[in-house]
């Protein structure tokens, strides 16, 4: 099968990304010449060296390098090392590389440092729901910070992908459903990472997975995605280009294929968008042994055509694939893939080390005593605690059962109670769970002698034999214990109580990479402790452990006090206690829906009308027979200890040019008992355009702080970019007409306006 033939000029030839063009040549600075000068005396087998990354091993008795991969670095057969650190490991492994090649080229290590490197923070989707862009930047800085003092160079974060589909378990990585928001968080998390420049203290960030990988079909993992060309530049790609301008070192490749092509081997989608149009200036790496996988995608016949379609679609490294290292020195020699092509990925894998600074010393992250001053210092444990408490969302709080007082006793029960294992969440990469607080240690530390706090498990995660068995495989370290007696000692403890917390949801294991599930709501084992937890008939506040959305319609009609605090890392326990006792009033706010049921997915705020809206007088509408069509929860939703009002919003025009600014102001007020916080949101619509519009888009907010009984204007600008389309010919541009701005507390509980744009 010839690769070379496959067209997808139908699907891409309308693709275009408007405002970006291909930058000129720059003068050749003293790193082109340093590096022309280097690749000069390499030899065809070391420049395909530079191309390849293995992995380390790393167990309980420590890391180690297998044999053969230990042969090539020595070789010079190797360019990058992946699942290595600690600056004594990463040292030896780049003495091999330094001191017994032939031109001395430094590796570069690698790791999913995805949220958090030792001090753990909240998964990705969590602390985006803080909608608190300096937090998310600092918690990145953090992890890069002590990843660099641990010997590494590069992270293979963050993932941006826009997902909408909640059985999908990666939707744990990402920042939600908005791509207007997605996309300055993207931004933030690569600032937070790489820094103003590599010192030594900052790690190079690599964007995943390019692209569309959030829209994997049934929400299962490595799944195909057939998307429309709309959907790809509208809503998946944003957020990409969002780090190329942020300046970010390098890309990852995804596992899916677009529109019959696998993105490792899309060269519409790496060499003439990213490379040439967005002016991308870092190298590509494929996933792992994405590669290899082509032959099953059946775009290729066998693993050399995987390799060559790769390199001449413009991947710059392999990894762990080793691919490149087997079959381009052949496929050269045949004119299947050029000279020209490899010294191109050469340059971009060597630019990356001569800008992290390896080439003037290899060694300068292999900083023993920086490691332990850096890692788990005591102020980036306080941040881990501090950001943790601004992810969660109180998702209910009927006749404020929430803050608890403390004083009298409270019962901790469900599996997650007293777990450490599971609170610093999947991919939690160097992490030790050992560190971690759990609940019941962050109510007693938090509440102190005052309270007396009792725990018992109740259930276990799940009973079902399947899900166990996969999970423990995969290192999920769940203990089964036998059902009845764990519920018996559950309402034994729970009926003495004052107060009964309630922890469940998922296990870490069941969000995050190859976590996908048709039912997303709490396992039944769960659903049994709640209902007879229930029926004692106590005040009992739920507090949610989870990867992503669940559906919760049972306990949302059944509770009166519901916290949302996915997986929030080291310092989860200390954190939710001071939510639970009042010491901060919680106010996150959704990043992505809530469906009632799974039969709604996907069901995001963004959604466009229909012909034939929902309505319950007519029976040929667009609606369910058995649910409402809303979610449960919407995007944007979140509520506090206090209560805020909302005025309506103010434009100072009704009519706007497209060189006009339109300043929207709406008075909020905190009327309620409580200082608090209150992510104020706008969004707009587009009546009528030459496409369909959505309902609603994001195009602002403000996270506010107001003390009780304050009131405060907040004002927001709208400009042309923000009322800007791909039209029906693909051109970015506004269009005159109508228009709706929508403030409030969330995507559904809003206040609107309207103006009109003109020519």
């Amino acid at each position: 099968m010839n690769y070379k033939k496959i067209s997808c000029a139908l699907f891409f030839a309308a693709l275009t990304v408007n405002g970006f063009s291909q930058s000129k040549p720059a003068p050749k600075s003293k790193m082109d010449q340093y590096i022309s000068s280097l690749m000069s005396k390499m030899t065809l087998e070391e420049k395909i060296g530079q191309l390849t990354q293995y992995t380390s091993d790393m167990a309980l008795t420590g890391p180690s390098i297998r044999a053969g991969y230990k042969d090539d670095i020595q070789k010079g057969l190797v360019g990058s090392i992946f699942n290595a650190y600690t600056p004594a490991y990463t040292r030896q492994l780049q003495e091999m590389a330094v001191k017994n090649t032939r031109l001395h080229i430094p590796l570069i290590f690698g790791y999913d440092v995805i949220h958090g490197h030792k001090t753990i923070f909240p998964i990705p989707l969590g602390e985006s729901s803080s909608w608190d862009l300096a937090a998310m930047e600092k918690s990145a800085h953090i992890a890069g910070a002590e990843a660099s003092a641990d010997g590494l160079h590069w992270t293979f974060a963050p993932m941006v992908d826009i997902a909408r589909d909640p059985r999908w378990g990666r939707v744990a990585e990402g920042a939600g459903e908005d791509v207007w928001l997605g996309s300055l968080i993207a931004k933030a998390r690569v600032k937070g990472f790489q820094g103003d420049k590599y010192d030594g203290t900052s790690v190079m960030a690599c964007t995943k997975h390019f692209a569309g990988y959030g829209f994997v079909q049934g929400g299962r993992d490595y799944n195909i995605v057939d998307v429309s060309q709309r959907t790809l530049v509208e809503t998946i790609l944003p957020p990409f280009k969002a780090t190329v301008d942020a300046g970010v070192g390098s890309f990852m490749t995804s596992f899916n294929e677009l529109a019959g092509v696998p993105s490792t081997a899309n060269k519409w989608l790496l060499t003439d968008l990213l490379k040439k149009q967005w002016g991308f200036k870092g190298f590509v790496v494929t996933d792992y042994t994405a590669i290899n996988e082509m032959v099953n995608h059946g775009n290729v016949a066998n693993d050399k055509e995987a390799a060559e379609a790769a390199l001449n679609a413009g991947v710059d490294m392999d990894m762990q694939g080793a691919e490149f290292a087997r079959y381009t020195k052949q496929s050269v020699a045949e004119g299947k893939v050029s000279v020209k092509t490899i010294d191109e990925a050469v340059r971009r894998v060597l630019e990356a080390k001569y800008k992290l600074g390896l080439f003037d010393d290899p060694y300068k992250y292999c900083n023993e005593d920086r490691a332990r001053t850096e890692i788990m210092s005591q102020a980036n444990l306080d941040a881990a605690r501090d950001i943790a408490r601004k992810s969660f969302v109180l998702l209910k709080n009927y006749q404020q059962v929430l803050p608890l007082k403390k004083s009298g006793s409270v019962a901790v029960i469900g599996p997650l109670g007293d777990d450490k294992r599971d609170m610093i969440g999947n991919w939690s990469g160097a992490g030790d769970w050992n560190k971690a607080v759990s609940l019941t240690e962050g109510i007693k530390n938090v509440a102190g002698n005052s309270v007396q706090v009792t725990y018992a498990k109740g259930a276990n995660i799940t009973d079902d034999a399947n899900i166990l068995r996969q999970l423990n495989n995969s290192g999920g370290d769940i203990s089964v214990e036998d059902p009845e007696k764990l519920l018996k000692a559950a309402k034994d403890v729970a009926s003495k109580a004052d107060v009964i917390v309630l922890a469940v949801g998922e296990s870490q294991g069941m969000t995050g990479e190859a976590a996908s599930r048709s039912d997303i709501s709490i396992p039944e084992s769960q659903k049994r402790l709640m209902r007879e937890i229930y029926t004692l008939g106590k005040p009992v506040v739920l507090v949610l452990f989870n990867g992503r959305p669940l559906t919760l319609e049972w306990e949302d009609a059944h509770f009166p006090a519901i916290l949302e605090t996915w997986f929030a890392g080291t310092e989860a326990g200390n954190a939710i206690a001071d939510v639970l006792f009042g010491n901060y009033n919680p106010a996150g706010k959704l990043t992505i829906t809530f469906p009632r049921s799974v039969g709604q997915i996907p069901v995001y705020y963004g959604m466009k009308n229909t012909g034939r809206p929902a309505s319950p007088e007519n029976k040929y509408s667009s609606k369910y027979l058995d649910i409402p069509n809303d979610p449960l929860y919407p995007f944007g939703y979140g509520l506090s200890y206090t209560t805020f009002t909302y005025r309506r919003p103010v434009l100072d025009k009704t009519t706007i040019k497209t060189t006009d600014k339109l300043n929207v102001s709406v008075t909020v007020t905190n009327n309620g008992n409580y200082d608090g916080e209150e992510v104020v949101q706008l969004y707009i619509r587009d009546m009528v355009g030459s496409v369909t519009r959505p309902l609603k888009q994001l195009r602002g907010f403000q996270k506010v702080f107001l003390r009780k009984g304050e009131s405060k204007e907040i004002k927001f600008t709208l400009t042309n970019e923000d009322l800007k389309f791909y039209d029906v010919n693909m051109k970015y541009t506004s269009e005159p007409g109508d228009f709706k701005v929508f403030v409030g507390t969330n995507s559904r509980d809003t206040q609107e306006a309207s103006f009109k744009l003109t020519i």
